[in-house]
């Protein structure tokens, strides 16, 4: 996992674009490595896969034409006969007004531009379409990525981008209303996950397909030095039960809607016929409509 999400540098798609901050090529590779193991390990992308499914279930709605932005497509070709599956690659094949439904499913912390890729869905959905994104947050691999930052300065005395600073989820409701999506939402779902050791963990972020592709990372690999103070560092700081080491894994989910009149608006400033300190008032027991008796008549319980 790599990069930070930026600020909309391009928040119109067909803009030229700056520097690629995310190899493609390699995440790419990355993926098809993955789904080539015996056992990959896609268990985020089932448990995201469940909780949209879940979601959509409490939608009183019946979609019919939908797109999944996935990297893993034979997921949500099983969980979804009939949808359009889609790479993430940018720009998104996404025709304008096409869609009642567009998920973006845990990709999106790898887009270069993730506003342009949020701005190509909601053009992508009809009125009253709904647009549910999920990608990984701020939280997943703080413990990576603290450890292998100080092992690395006290081996190397340098710093390699390894481990992607994604968005925080405080941030992310924005980039909806940015995308120009109404009714925003924005949630979090956090998981723990137990690991023998640091290598461990890296196994399983290879098989994950969720290897570095940053454009920027460092070619060279590990050295043994640097991941034995790395592996110091984590099991001290970061202990789980029976001598292990936890991760943290937080996926944000996304639900916006394509604009359309009969949607709840919110009120005009100003228009409301009560006001606030009228509503706190205490009631009058009384009903003569007495003014609020001073504080020292107040009546008061201590527990």
């Amino acid at each position: 996992m790599v990069r930070a999400m930026t600020d909309a540098r391009n928040s119109d798609p067909g803009a030229p674009t700056g520097p690629r901050l995310t190899d493609r090529k390699a995440l790419a590779h990355h993926r098809r490595r993955a789904m080539t193991l015996p056992d990959p390990a896609l268990f985020l992308q089932e448990a995201v896969a469940d909780e949209i499914q879940e979601r959509l279930g409490e939608v009183n709605r019946t979609f019919t034409d939908i797109a999944v932005v996935t990297g893993f497509p034979d997921l949500w070709r099983a969980r979804l006969p009939g949808a359009r599956i889609l790479s993430d690659s940018d720009p998104l094949d996404l025709t304008e007004g096409s869609q009642d439904l567009v998920i973006h499913a845990l990709c999106l912390h790898w887009a270069d531009d993730p506003v342009g890729q949020l701005i190509q869905c909601r053009r992508a959905l009809r009125a009253d379409g709904l647009l549910l994104a999920a990608l990984f947050g701020g939280g997943t691999l703080a413990e990576l990525r603290a450890v292998l930052a100080e092992a690395e300065i006290a081996v190397t005395g340098g710093l390699s981008p390894r481990v992607l600073p994604m968005a925080e989820i405080r941030d992310l409701g924005a980039l909806l209303q940015r995308a120009g999506l109404a009714l925003p939402v924005a949630d979090s779902d956090q998981r723990e996950v137990h690991y023998r050791d640091i290598l461990h963990l890296m196994q399983d972020l290879r098989a994950m397909g969720e290897g570095n592709a940053l454009a920027a990372r460092a070619r060279r690999p590990l050295t043994r030095a640097l991941l034995a103070d790395a592996q110091d560092r984590y099991a001290r700081a970061f202990p789980a039960p029976g001598g292990r080491l936890r991760a943290a894994f937080e996926m944000i989910f996304l639900t916006g809607w394509a604009p359309h009149p009969d949607q709840p608006q919110p009120l005009r400033p100003g228009s409301a016929m009560r006001s606030l300190t009228e509503v706190l008032r205490p009631a009058d027991p009384t009903g003569t409509g007495a003014a609020d008796p001073p504080p020292g008549d107040a009546t008061t319980r201590q527990g």
